[in-house]
């Protein structure tokens, strides 16, 4: 909550009325009591070698903030002034001179990093993270096709005056969708087309079905996005992966598509070998992507909506600062998390089955 939340809340609660002032000065005395060197031993202590790097921009401000991903554990954090190489350098800097020393580090595909891993880590793989990259591509050819498929159901028309009557209204439900209320439905789901087909739910399988038959364009990016999710699995070395790499930039149809060809060259044979570092470790200790870092990123832009925006420097400061030691106080390691009684019964927790629910009306 903001601070007038909290305060209405105390009111309501406790019959407290306090002053703004007097929030401020209990929030800032806590953070101040925060001990960070505490919580930089427990990184240490635990970091698995694996590191996530991301900048989050929060107005006029830039976070930098780092992850364990295999840990689940935040390590650290920079608000600086502007998103540039010298202040990523500084901020890896200082990682460092903790002693925090990772084997991978992940990335996204920007040119912050390049020369700041090579002079501060050069022992560590760094592995780019390009599915969000390549989604984002499939995801635009699927709005400029249904910005195409509504184009082409209001060409020619002209909107009538007035209501429709009774029969206009009948004639119209059995005639089914028009066009229009197809390009709507397509755009809905366009989840589907990137979602992996290993989580499909029998109402993802029908909506999908209908999407390719309102839309048979969308058969190409849907198995576009096959083919990726093919090529980035567990299961291959470095060879397989070359060459299913190899068919997909070969296929003419993905060629046809204009984002599909800048997806592919998000692919090209110097990013791979970066894109494909994770094969050099074990099964258990692959990170191919920065979600984890993502994630965090996502939370802490929830965090802003809610009080709208930070006004002051040390307002953000002190609430990463409050967050994170929230985080770091409640963490667990996966040893003791499998003898917590809260947690088991969280892993005995059901998700919601699809029984119950109101079927979808078909097309």
């Amino acid at each position: 909550m903001n601070v007038e939340q909290a305060m209405e809340s105390l009111r309501r609660a406790f019959l407290l009325d306090l002053s703004t002032g007097f929030v401020y000065d209990v929030l800032r005395d806590h953070a101040e009591q925060v001990d960070m060197s505490e919580h930089r031993r427990k990184v240490l202590e635990n970091f698995s070698g694996t590191l996530c790097v991301d900048e989050l921009h929060l107005g006029r401000f830039t976070l930098l903030l780092a992850t364990d991903p295999i840990s689940n554990l935040p390590v650290g954090f920079a608000l600086v002034a502007a998103n540039d190489q010298d202040h990523m350098q500084r901020f890896l800097k200082n990682l460092r001179a903790w002693g925090l020393m990772p084997t991978v580090v992940v990335t996204d595909d920007s040119n912050l990093y390049l020369a700041a891993l090579a002079e501060l880590w050069p022992q560590a793989e760094h592995q780019l993270c390009v599915f969000r990259i390549i989604n984002k591509l499939i995801l635009d050819a699927v709005r400029r096709l249904r910005s195409v498929m509504t184009r082409r159901g209001q060409a020619g028309r002209q909107k009538k005056r007035g209501r429709k009557s009774k029969k206009a209204k009948a004639a119209a439900r059995g005639r089914g969708l028009t066009v229009k209320q197809k390009a709507h439905f397509v755009f809905q789901h366009r989840h589907l087309i990137v979602k992996r087909r290993e989580n499909f739910t029998e109402s993802d399988q029908a909506d999908l079905a209908w999407m390719l038959e309102y839309l048979p364009e969308l058969s190409t990016l849907r198995r576009f996005a096959d083919r990726i999710y093919c090529l980035f699995d567990l299961d291959k070395d470095f060879h397989q992966a070359s060459c299913r790499r190899a068919a997909i930039v070969r296929d003419s149809a993905f060629q046809a598509v204009p984002e599909l060809l800048k997806a592919m060259q998000q692919l090209n044979e110097e990013k791979f070998p970066k894109i494909m570092a994770y094969l050099n470790y074990p099964a258990g200790e692959r990170v191919r992507t920065n979600n984890h870092v993502e994630r965090t990123n996502r939370l802490i832009r929830f965090f802003e909506n809610v009080r709208h925006r930070w006004r002051r420097r040390k307002t953000l400061v002190r609430f990463m600062v409050l967050k994170l030691d929230e985080i770091w106080s409640d963490w667990l390691p996966l040893a003791a998390k499998a003898t917590c009684p809260t947690f088991k019964l969280r892993q005995r927790r059901k998700p919601l089955s699809d029984e119950g629910k109101r079927p979808r009306r078909a097309a």
